[in-house]
C-alpha cells in the first residue's frame, strides 16, 4: 500500500457538494481508503478564469499504482461534467494527485510530486492541514512555502457536520 495526496477543485456548479461526492466515489473503491480529508477552501482563480474556486484535500491508502490513481481519477472528473476546452478553464471538477509515496517522476501524462503545488495556497494550506509536517525529498518541509503565497486570495469555509482535518478513515457513510 502506498500514501498519496490527491487535490480537489472546481468552479461550475455545487462545487462542495461535487467534491464531497467525488471523495465518496472514492471511498467505494476497494483498492483504496481514504485517511484524511481537509475542510473546504475558497480561492480567487489563480492564473485561470471564472468564479472563486472551491479545493480540498484527502490522503489515502491505495494499491494502485500512480497511473491506475490517475485513470481513477479522470474517470470521477469525466462522470462530473469535467470538460478542457482550452488550459485552465473553469471547472466542475479537477483532481490533482499531488503526491505518491515513493515515486518521483517527470513524464508527459503523470508529473510527480505536482510540479506547481508550492506556488498554490489553494494546495498548501488544504495539505498541511491534514499533514502539517508533509516532507518531500527535493522540496523540503512544504510549510516553508507558506510565506510564497502568503499574497494569494483563500479563505477557509465553514464546515457543515463533517470532520475535516482530523486523522480518520473517511467512510461514505459518515458524509
Amino acid at each position: 500500500m502506498a500514501r498519496a495526496f490527491i487535490g480537489f477543485g472546481g468552479n461550475i456548479g455545487d462545487t462542495r457538494q461535487l467534491i464531497t461526492d467525488a471523495i465518496v466515489c472514492l471511498a467505494l473503491r476497494s483498492e483504496l481508503q481514504i485517511l484524511a480529508k481537509s475542510c473546504f477552501y475558497q480561492s480567487a482563480p489563480l492564473e485561470a478564469s471564472g468564479d472563486d474556486y472551491i479545493n480540498a484535500v484527502i490522503e489515502i491508502e491505495t494499491e494502485l499504482t500512480p497511473y491506475g490513481l490517475l485513470h481513477v481519477c479522470q474517470v470521477i472528473e469525466k462522470e462530473f461534467g469535467r470538460e478542457r476546452p482550452y488550459s485552465n478553464a473553469p471547472r466542475t471538477l479537477d483532481l490533482d494527485i499531488l503526491s505518491f509515496e515513493g515515486v518521483t517522476q517527470n513524464e508527459t501524462e503523470l508529473i510527480l510530486p505536482h510540479p506547481r503545488m508550492i506556488e498554490r495556497s489553494f494546495v498548501l494550506l488544504p495539505l498541511l492541514e491534514i499533514a502539517p509536517d508533509f516532507f518531500l525529498p527535493n522540496l523540503g518541509e512544504l510549510k516553508s512555502y507558506l510565506p510564497k503565497v502568503a499574497d494569494q486570495k483563500i479563505e477557509k469555509l465553514p464546515c457543515r457536520n463533517c470532520n475535516c482535518g482530523e486523522k480518520d478513515v473517511y467512510s461514505p457513510a459518515s458524509h
